[in-house]
């Protein structure tokens, strides 16, 4: 199954770095980056961990906890490619202030690589799965050079194999569409809740979103599945927005 380890994610996940001494450090950081210290160190962070130890249970799939890490609080940096030259000052200043802003940004980069797919751990089946996946988009996305008309082309697919488009919605250039999986408790009763849907069926959207990226098109495949069967994808353009902490201060060195 698609996944790290559950005791290498441990302890990823309990590297994460402390708190700066003294509380005014933590304050001063919590205020130059509008409050997102907080919410990481507070709220999102402590539902991680418990994230993980559902995952090391087999309660949950790396999907589960993938779209935890997805939605960390960010101080956003640029406007799309627009640099925010303010918060990138305030950024500079944080990390002056506590060693930590940094230190947290690696352990994000390590953290988020974990989970991605590495082709080295996916089996037979599920490389073949990508693989068709990718060769099905040259047919599927042949001459889509925009999110609009790459969407257009997704929904038509899902469409296909049955799926109901609920709602769609767009917004600064991103295409979102909401859809009901039929799939979701396909073979539940052998591998568990999502996992034909999540862990397997999803190794050819991976084929799509390896597609996509080579010409400049950021498709996040499907992500949200809420305790019916709706779960939502969004197309966008590839672009170089930044925000912090997946990006280190030193990325951008403060200036605009």
């Amino acid at each position: 199954m698609a996944g790290p380890d559950p005791a290498e994610l441990r302890r990823v996940v309990d590297a994460f770095p402390p708190a700066p001494d003294g509380d005014d450090a933590a304050d001063r950081v919590d205020d130059l980056l509008d409050g997102t210290y907080g919410r990481l160190i507070g709220e999102w962070y402590p539902d991680l961990a418990a994230l993980t130890e559902s995952y090391a249970a087999g309660d949950v799939l790396r999907e589960d906890v993938l779209e935890h890490v997805e939605g960390v609080p960010s101080f956003r940096l640029s406007d799309g490619a627009a640099p925010l030259p303010e918060r990138r000052r305030a950024l500079a200043a944080a990390d002056e202030t506590a060693a930590e802003v940094t230190e947290i940004a690696g352990w994000y980069a390590t953290l988020r690589s974990m989970l991605d797919d590495d082709p080295d751990d996916l089996t037979r089946g599920e490389l073949l799965l990508h693989g068709f996946g990718y060769v099905l988009a040259h047919g599927l996305f042949l001459g889509a050079s925009s999110p609009r008309r790459v969407v257009r082309r997704l929904r038509l697919a899902y469409r296909s194999v049955g799926v109901d488009i609920d709602e769609t919605e767009s917004e600064a250039g991103a295409e979102r569409t909401t859809f009901t999986c039929p799939y979701r408790n396909a073979g539940s009763r052998i591998y568990g809740e999502k996992w034909v849907c999540h862990e397997k069926l999803d190794r050819v959207d991976d084929g799509y979103v390896t597609y996509l990226e080579e010409r400049g098109i950021d498709y996040q495949r499907p992500r949200g599945c809420d305790e019916g069967e709706r779960c939502y994808s969004t197309v966008a353009r590839d672009g170089p927005e930044l925000w912090w902490p997946k990006t280190a201060p030193a990325a951008i060195g403060g200036r605009s």
